[in-house]
């Protein structure tokens, strides 16, 4: 995917609802220095100075979820506890939905503390209750989810076996999955499987889906066995198993596997990056991504979180970057429509003159580069909406473009006096000028004002024509027939 996709992604997860369904924990971490050890017995001593107190379990998923632009809402099990009512206060501050959460006050909300020094994880210190939850509060997550299902685009199970998700739980979603037609992704624990059955689908990792399928994977076929037969005997749609520094593998029905290698990086802390990639994984489907294209964000923002020490969420401007560290600068400037409307917005509140052109510019030549420095002079910013190859073909004939679009989209954008780059397919750029509702429209000398599409929108608006003369004698045409005539 390219970086312009991935910007696209993000902008339409603000409209995307999420259930998140699971056990939900407070992860403590102290953290100190361990320059000593105690008179008392041999052991270290640390000098706390720094505590931090984050999401953990369920909790983390819906960190995360919220991070990527989201909107959230829980269903858990929690105790009524001070813990739990500290849970409730960060929830509600993130706009997270609550009327998924019930209370039990016969259960310890889940609580681990980790005492870190020198960047190393010392001790883990665990309070919490494992058993199933009582029938009263099971009762009530299956009235929830009976109402409720229906109004999400993706459910997210996230199961630390803690006692939230019970078979009859676990089943209950999974049907109303099915039942509605909305992805139910599962972030797998224990040795029994089954209780998954009829998920979308599952992520373990290695260890887990070896111990799951009960086959050691050592190489690719042992792979592709456990996860056939995991497919098969589970009745899911997916299966992406997580391999560390293998990376990933996606499994489909009826589809060749996508192996997806890791993004090299140095290795700080793995903790949370599951839930990192169920995050993004999960609202890849939500947003309508083919499955191997939200395995391949959810691997580069797992490739970030492991990165950071601790349960820690990724941004989209941290996974939109890495997806164009590698790129050139160009790619920052090439934009979709629905990302670059809002850029323009935020462009014309700080007062910024915009100046839209658009064209084919197929062969650039001088003379286009003279046109567009005097288009980038008439403001603070240039937007050139450039035609697509199908656009091209229906104004200039079946033999052309000579340079297929994501070319001529690269080449604009390495050009300085040129700010974004948006392809576009109609026949005409009325959308795109309505779109970024530029203060100055240029086209060519070789139009009159009144035959400018777009004019009367710029008007409207307080806005101008100008026409910018070509090079005289410079043109793709006069190309075209000297490569011929020479060749």
């Amino acid at each position: 995917m390219e970086r312009r996709e991935v910007e696209s992604f993000f902008e339409r997860a603000a409209s995307v609802r999420v259930l998140v369904i699971g056990d939900l924990m407070l992860d403590e971490y102290l953290w100190g220095r361990a320059e000593r050890i105690s008179p008392e017995a041999p052991v270290q001593v640390v000098d706390v100075v720094r505590e931090d107190l984050r999401l953990g379990g369920a909790g983390n998923v819906v960190h995360n979820l919220v991070a990527l632009g989201a909107n959230v809402s829980i269903c858990s099990v929690i105790g009524a506890d001070e813990n739990g009512a500290l849970l409730r206060r960060v929830f509600l501050e993130k706009g997270v939905d609550l009327a998924g959460l019930f209370e039990d006050p016969q259960r310890k909300t889940s609580k681990k503390t980790r005492v870190i020094a020198a960047n190393q994880q010392i001790v883990r210190i665990d309070r919490e209750t494992k058993s199933p939850i009582d029938v009263h509060c099971q009762d009530a997550m299956l009235r929830f989810l009976e109402t409720s299902c229906g109004s999400f685009d993706v459910i997210v199970v996230s199961d630390y076996l803690k006692g939230v998700l019970t078979p009859e739980i676990l089943s209950a979603v999974c049907q109303a999955g099915r039942r509605l037609a909305i992805p139910v992704v599962v972030d797998p624990k224990g040795d029994d499987y089954g209780k998954y059955r009829g998920a979308t689908l599952l992520t373990p990792n290695r260890k887990e889906a070896e111990i799951a399928s009960r086959i050691a994977i050592s190489d690719q076929e042992s792979l592709e066995l456990a996860a056939s037969g995991l497919l098969g005997e589970l009745e899911l749609d997916a299966l992406l198993i997580t391999r560390s520094e293998a990376g990933m593998s996606l499994f489909q029905r009826l589809v060749s596997a996508v192996h997806i290698p890791t993004v090299a990086r140095e290795v700080f802390d793995v903790t949370g990056a599951g839930d990192t990639v169920i995050s993004v994984l999960s609202l890849g489907l939500a947003c309508g991504l083919a499955l191997p294209e939200a395995a391949w964000i959810a691997n580069v923002a797992a490739g970030i979180a492991v990165g950071k020490l601790g349960t820690s969420t990724v941004s989209p401007q941290e996974i939109v970057a890495e997806v164009g560290h590698a790129l050139k600068d160009s790619d920052s400037k090439i934009k979709n429509l629905d990302v670059l409307a809002r850029l323009m917005a935020a462009e014309h509140a700080r007062g910024k003159k915009i100046v839209f052109t658009n064209g084919c510019f197929d062969l650039l030549h001088v003379g286009h580069v003279k046109y567009l420095q005097k288009a980038r002079a008439l403001g603070d910013l240039l937007v050139v909406g450039l035609n697509s190859d199908a656009s091209v073909r229906r104004l200039k004939g079946e033999k052309r473009p000579l340079i297929e679009e994501a070319e001529r989209a690269h080449i604009l954008a390495a050009l300085d006096c040129i700010d974004y780059v948006v392809l576009f397919d109609d026949d005409t750029p009325l959308r795109l000028i309505e779109a970024v509702a530029p203060d100055i429209l240029v086209k060519g000398g070789d139009y009159r004002v009144e035959e400018v599409v777009g004019r009367e929108l710029v008007e409207a608006k307080g806005g101008r024509v100008e026409l910018v003369q070509f090079v005289d004698g410079r043109s793709t045409s006069r190309i075209i027939e000297k490569i011929l005539a020479s060749y």
